[in-house]
């Protein structure tokens, strides 16, 4: 008996020696992102013409919002923080095969503009290949700037697949050179669950206007799995506030990306939805700004494909839940001609891309 109970003892002691420094661990290797932070910029590998030095009022350009998962989201993938299965892709190959498919999807889109969140750098679940790379050779013609999300510390869960250590951000792509892009960090929760949400970011990227003034548009990807109201409130104030302030300068605004809000929800509605699934408080948008999917008509939003699956078990039609989480705000001084969320049934994401049309004016 004294055995098992010295065996047992020692057997708890190496446990919380193990569990105190992980968290140890955790804690000391914990940085956030700088706020403010120049990005860099990528040339074209292949430029068959000169882009235009400036955008021209009342022409016609395009911007596609797509996330792209990781890599990791066939049809049959659920993800643990969703409630599913898995931590990492199913394989090397499938990475590579779901980037290059997404790659694929973009370049048959042809928009002058793509934002494309959930890139992955180097990361222990999607076998360390770098997608940035993947989308600049699928996209050769494109100028390209990349802020990094977050650079996340080693997750040691699950314990049977854990989900270990991740670099991953968002990217735009652009037709036209990029005249300067800065990273902005979003606030996000200061407690323990800054481990589990990671960081947050947003990007601010400017392209010259032929009368003088600027297109910026901002990627983002906001929190998920049901942060806090102060954090949410948060991130949308600091968001406003940056679109406003673009406003008041003379230029031209878009902000596109996954807003991790349900976008065709309204706060009055009586409509089911999972509790994560948080209507945007559209009372907070700055005066001069507006979702585009609140310029469609009832029917035209009604029969919307909804941008985005539910990862807590594999798509199956008609069963598994879906809401718009992607989509674009634009200010007043830009007119959206055409608006569209692409069905491709999820083939190579939990999230399909929004395709909006639009015009600057003047």
């Amino acid at each position: 008996m004294k055995r098992i109970l010295r065996f047992i003892g020692t057997f708890l002691v190496i446990a919380l020696l193990l569990i105190a420094g992980y968290a140890s661990y955790l804690f000391v290797t914990y940085d956030r992102i700088a706020d403010m932070q120049e990005l860099s910029i990528i040339q074209p590998q292949d430029i068959t013409e000169s882009a235009p030095a400036s955008l021209q009022l009342g022409e016609e350009y395009s911007a596609a919002t797509y996330n792209i998962g990781f890599g990791a989201y066939t049809p049959e993938y659920s993800f643990f923080m969703d409630g599913g299965k898995s931590s990492w892709a199913a394989s090397k190959e499938s990475v590579l095969n779901t980037v290059e498919g997404a790659s694929s999807l973009i370049a048959a889109l042809d928009p002058d503009f793509a934002l494309i969140q959930e890139i992955d750098l180097d990361a222990t679940r999607s076998y360390h290949i770098d997608q940035y790379e993947l989308l600049r050779k699928a996209l050769p013609d494109y100028y390209s700037t990349f802020a990094v999300n977050y650079d996340s510390a080693f997750l040691a869960y699950p314990f049977t697949e854990p989900h270990g250590k991740s670099k991953s951000g968002l990217a735009l792509f652009s037709r036209f050179p990029i005249a300067g892009s800065m990273r902005r960090s979003f606030p996000i929760s200061t407690s323990i669950t800054k481990f589990f949400d990671l960081d947050r970011c947003y990007s601010v990227s400017r392209f010259p206007v032929e009368n003088g003034k600027e297109l910026v548009i901002l990627t983002l990807h906001m929190s998920a799995y049901g942060n806090s109201d102060e954090i949410r409130e948060g991130q949308i104030l600091m968001l406003c506030e940056d679109m406003e302030r673009e406003y008041s300068a003379g230029n031209y605004v878009i902000c596109g990306g996954d807003f991790n809000h349900d976008l065709k929800a309204l706060a009055d509605d009586n409509m089911e939805r999972e509790s994560w699934a948080y209507p945007f408080p559209r009372e907070k948008l700055p005066e001069h700004f507006e979702f585009c999917i609140d310029m469609l008509c009832g029917e035209e939003r009604a029969q919307l494909w909804n941008s985005a699956r539910n990862a807590d078990m594999e798509y199956v039609p008609d069963l598994t839940y879906t809401v718009t989480l992607d989509g674009f705000i634009i200010s007043d001084n830009i007119k959206c001609t055409a608006y569209e969320n692409i069905n491709t049934g999820y083939c190579y994401s939990d999230h399909d891309p929004v395709l909006l049309r639009f015009q600057l004016l003047d």
